[in-house]
């Protein structure tokens, strides 16, 4: 096996040490999360459209198999175009592409409208995050030992790989999105090796900002395919059209390289070409990273943060130009509103009976969680926080079609028999 002298041991330090096998250490991270429940389910949860409406549309799953292929490919790049990287010193690709492939089985189903129900609703017991709740299942929740949850026993760069956000849900003054659970710290401490954090990080936007190498390589990846992609879904599902883009430039008065890069949308659209088009933007998004050299309180301890990108600033205002236009012509539309409202309304009313039902009762009324939620709560003591957190991730975890079973099961008169199976 190689040696690869980029990556040190505290790179490759696990949450609990075990012995090697045949593999790397990286790739046996990516192996265990590839053969979990928690990936799979991605298969069905929301990207844009719901899963299973089409067969075509881009679900969780295959949003990040894209997002995963995507960084392999800025890894092979940067390996080859960097004259700091060669054979024995460059950026590992199983470990990027498990920080992609992971990215996001933290997000709860219905998309970002049940990310956004759930924080709201966990807000009291210490919010919802998607990427927080992404490190609480590598950590402590995925990966079982008979029907204990312990999780995947992460490497330290594994972890820090998809901690796109590193300030505490308690260090904001008003928590929306963008945090790590309060209880997450000693993980935060294990990723950062105990080191004060400077006061120019301390909390907010700065500390959030301060990435990993294969962070920032998985975040500009899941740029490209969602600002890509998901414009592919959505005019294949007649969101979006020529004509509409061509009067959504004209309101929103665009001018020079943004005109252009508009009407060149709305030409491949016209012509057809839309999806060949996108697919070959994808390795101008790729070769838009640079490696670059970095100075900052842990770039001394480890390459992960003496190394970073730098990104063309034309190529991110073009990526940013597409992201907007889907939020204005799609996610703002009444049908994706609609559907939306329907997930948070939902997942609403499960939480709520799930919190009447626990919360206050050392002795539930009635077992309406799964057998093994159903132990965790009862072991989990009279905090409620601690007890809302158990309901947070059992919601969290479901996909779209099971939480609308179970949402049927519960509040439909004509829906379920004593036999169904789950």
């Amino acid at each position: 096996m190689l040696t690869n002298e980029f990556y040190t041991e505290f790179d490759q330090e696990e949450l609990k040490p075990r012995d090697p096998d045949y593999r790397t250490i990286f790739q046996r991270g990516r192996d265990r999360l590839i053969h979990n429940a928690a990936f799979r389910r991605l298969q069905a949860k929301t990207q844009v459209f719901l899963s299973g409406e089409y067969d075509f549309y881009r679900t969780r799953l295959t949003h990040s198999i894209e997002v995963a292929q995507i960084a392999g490919s800025i890894v092979r790049y940067l390996n080859d175009a960097s004259d700091q990287l060669g054979d024995g010193f460059h950026i590992d690709n199983a470990l990027t592409e498990s920080c992609a492939l992971a990215h996001d089985i933290g997000h709860p189903p219905f998309g970002h409208a049940g990310e956004t129900a759930l924080h709201k609703l966990m807000l009291p017991y210490g919010g919802f995050e998607g990427n927080a709740q992404t490190l609480r299942l590598i950590t402590e929740i995925i990966f079982t030992s008979g029907r204990e949850r312990r999780g995947m026993n992460p490497t330290r760069a594994f972890m820090d790989g998809v901690l796109k956000y590193k300030t505490l849900f308690s260090q904001w003054e008003n928590p929306v999105n963008h945090f790590l659970y309060d209880a997450q710290k000693p993980f935060l401490d294990f990723v950062l090796d105990g080191r004060p954090i400077p006061v120019d990080l301390a909390a907010g936007n700065p500390l959030n900002s301060f990435r990993s190498l294969e962070c920032q390589i998985m975040d500009w990846a899941d740029d490209t395919a969602y600002s890509l992609n998901d414009l592919v879904d959505s005019a294949n599902a007649g969101f979006i059209t020529g004509d509409k883009v061509t009067r959504w430039a004209a309101e929103e008065n665009l001018t020079g390289r943004d005109a252009a890069v508009v009407e060149a949308l709305a030409q491949a659209m016209a012509d057809g070409n839309l999806e060949r088009t996108m697919n070959r933007k994808i390795g101008t998004f790729v070769e838009a990273c640079t490696l670059v050299e970095r100075d900052n309180f842990m770039s001394d301890r480890t390459n992960r943060y003496k190394f970073g990108v730098a990104l063309d600033p034309d190529i991110v205002r073009e990526q940013k130009l597409y992201a907007r236009l889907a939020v204005n012509l799609v996610f703002r539309s009444p049908q994706v509103c609609q559907l939306e409202h329907k997930g948070e309304h939902m997942l609403r009313r499960l939480f709520e009976a799930l919190t009447e039902n626990y919360l206050d009762c050392e002795r539930p009324k009635l077992a309406l969680l799964s057998k093994d939620f159903e132990t965790e709560m009862s072991q989990a003591g009279p905090d409620h926080d601690v007890r809302a957190r158990i309901i947070c991730d059992y919601l969290a975890g479901m996909t779209d079609g099971f939480a609308s079973r179970i949402y049927k099961r519960m509040f439909d008169p004509d829906f379920g028999s004593i036999v169904d199976l789950v």
